[in-house]
């Protein structure tokens, strides 16, 4: 068993003879968005799924060593001392109380699950950080060999780090230290645009496409020192995380001369063109950190992982321009996949199991790997809020909700096992019709409560992905963003340039348009009958309907809301907000 815990994004994993049996993330258990807790839920639930108990778990593995990350606090603070004094004060009682005695805190935690589960010193073991994240990213891969690539905020010291996996072994080659970070860097921009760190980073590779990259050429002269060979360092001068209690400090602020964007706030041209910038630096970073890579190396294969993984529009510009003919990345890249990659170093370093590699597919059984719930759940479920509901064969099924969503219905969907992740990949999805060119704002305003730029990704059949998108390689876990291609965009020049480019949201940009971002580009998810068959069918259905084959994919919550795990949560979703079908598996509510 693996587990993360402590810092954000907490999540339990198991496997069996090196086969993924469960893994969820906490949040979704608790109702508590990035839930950093001990993760006890998430731990019953694998426990339950394999049905046994505790003590029949052979290892039981943290995803990082606390020892080191608490030597790297006190160096960092002996090195900037006398500044982050404060930090220092408030951080110190915390490691003396909690994390000095994390061993113990994790057997306790571990005995309030199993009271007969007892440590032996040989039953809980420690993976380092960026270990477990190129773990999480090798060894689910299709690769035999591959050069690993983990970028990320920080581990204990490690902040980017090149390994090589090979069967089932892992070397480390390469890495960067903190405090320069990719990861850091790109969250001191979050935070400086009023966006919650370790949490709102996506919002700012929403919100890059309404401005302009004006300001990377400063990022890059003043911010962030590149060299040839992609490796960097930042200037601290300009940054407070190293010791501070913020993300950025008045030399920041001086630079762009403009102070940090108070939450909620309104989003000005100026803030959209920041956004647009550091996007711009970080593609170009990792793009030269990438070829590099492929230049020194010359593998063909190369996978990813660490929160900065999770950048779709960055992957697509290294499958497209570094020179790896193919890119695999964890799905769960960010610390809920570093529970995952523990279990799997453990297994295959540890231990020294052999790795059975299958070219033509990863092992993460396509993310699927929560829970799911029987009919009667669901029916009891459905009785308690005195819904009424139809129950439907998967022949009525799916093209009664294809109907429902080309008439511009809104579906809230919820069928099988739960994903392990950030994206919904059809299992707890919000599905829509990607033809409405005001179906973004509809979504957005009445259903997400969310902030209006916010782009929606396609699920696309995927012998057809190649006829819309410029891309070349399959997505399953939507992470990968690529351009509409040429022949499905529609002319724009005669809506003219509006002053706000929130105001051209509306505007068709392709035969797409709800799912074509502002720059033509999209977010895609491929969907093929043999991974996904369920949402393949559903799309399918669609398909044979009006000619279109994809839907709109988009996560079954509220925003600030972690994605709906059971029966209820998708109950209270559906009623408090504009969703205007509720399926649950085949059980179908429709209001009104």
């Amino acid at each position: 068993m693996g587990i993360s815990a402590y810092y954000h994004d907490s999540a339990a994993c198991l496997l069996k003879d090196g086969d993924i049996l469960a893994a969820a993330q906490e949040e979704r258990f608790s109702r508590i968005k990035n839930d950093d807790a001990f993760p006890a839920n998430s731990i019953k639930y694998c426990l339950d799924y394999a049905g046994i108990s505790l003590s029949q778990v052979d290892h039981i593995v943290y995803y990082e060593k606390p020892f080191l990350k608490f030597e790297r606090l006190l160096e960092t603070h002996l090195a900037f001392a006398p500044v982050g004094v404060r930090s220092f004060l408030k951080a110190m009682p915390l490691w003396l109380k909690e994390k000095l005695y994390f061993k113990r805190m994790l057997i306790k935690g571990l005995q309030t699950i199993d009271p007969n589960w007892k440590y032996d010193n040989k039953n809980l073991l420690f993976t380092e950080h960026h270990q477990s994240h190129a773990a999480s990213a090798f060894y689910p891969s299709p690769f035999e060999r591959a050069i690993i690539l983990t970028v990320d905020g920080v581990g204990e010291w490690a902040t980017t780090s090149v390994s090589k996996g090979d069967g089932n072994t892992i070397t480390a080659l390469q890495h960067i230290n903190f405090p320069h970070s990719i990861g850091l860097l790109y969250s001191a921009f979050t935070y400086y645009l009023g966006f919650k760190v370790n949490c709102d980073e996506y919002k700012v590779m929403g919100l890059a496409p309404y401005g302009k990259p004006i300001y990377t050429f400063l990022i890059l002269k003043e911010l962030i020192d590149v060299k040839d060979d992609g490796s960097f360092r930042l200037n601290m001068k300009y940054f407070n995380y190293a010791t501070g209690l913020t993300m950025t400090g008045n030399n920041f602020e001086r630079l762009f001369k403009t102070p940090v964007r108070g939450k909620g706030d309104e989003l000005l041209e100026f803030h959209m063109d920041i956004a647009a910038s550091i996007q711009k630096a970080t593609e170009y970073v990792m793009l030269k950190l990438a070829t590099n890579l492929y230049d020194t190396y010359h593998e063909d294969n190369l996978c990813l992982a660490g929160g900065v993984a999770l950048n779709c529009v960055v992957n697509g510009k290294i499958l497209q321009q570094s020179g790896f003919k193919n890119i695999w990345i964890q799905p769960a890249a960010g610390d809920a996949g570093g529970a995952l990659g523990a279990a799997l170093a453990v297994h295959y370093e540890h231990l020294k199991q052999k790795r059975v590699v299958d070219p033509a597919q990863d092992t993460m059984h396509n993310a699927l790997l929560g829970p799911s719930f029987t009919a009667d759940k669901i029916k009891s479920t459905l009785d308690a809020h005195n819904l009424q509901y139809n129950h439907y064969t998967d022949d009525e099924l799916y093209p009664l909700i294809a109907a429902d969503i080309a008439a511009g219905k809104v579906i809230g969907y919820f069928k099988g096992r739960m994903e392990f992740g950030p994206r919904a990949l059809g299992a707890r999805s919000i599905i829509a019709d990607p033809r409405d060119g005001a179906m973004q704002s509809v979504l957005n305003k009445k259903i997400k409560f969310r902030e209006s730029f916010r782009p929606f990704a396609p699920a696309v059949m995927e012998e057809f992905a190649d006829e819309y998108f410029d891309l070349g390689a399959p997505s399953p876990y939507m992470l990968l963003v690529a351009q509409v291609r040429p022949e499905k965009r529609i002319d724009t020049e005669s809506t003219g340039l509006e002053a706000s480019a929130f105001a051209r949201i509306n505007h068709a940009r392709s035969v797409i348009p709800a799912v074509t971002h502002l720059d033509y580009s999209a977010r895609l998810q491929t969907v093929n009958a043999q991974q996904h068959p369920d949402l393949y069918q559903l799309i399918k259905a669609f398909y044979d309907l009006t000619g279109c084959p994809m839907v709109i994919n988009t996560s079954f919550n509220r925003m600030d809301e972690p994605i709906v795990c059971t029966p209820e949560d998708a109950v209270l979703c559906f009623l408090n907000t504009g969703i205007d079908v509720l399926v649950i598996e085949r059980f179908v509510v429709r209001k009104g």
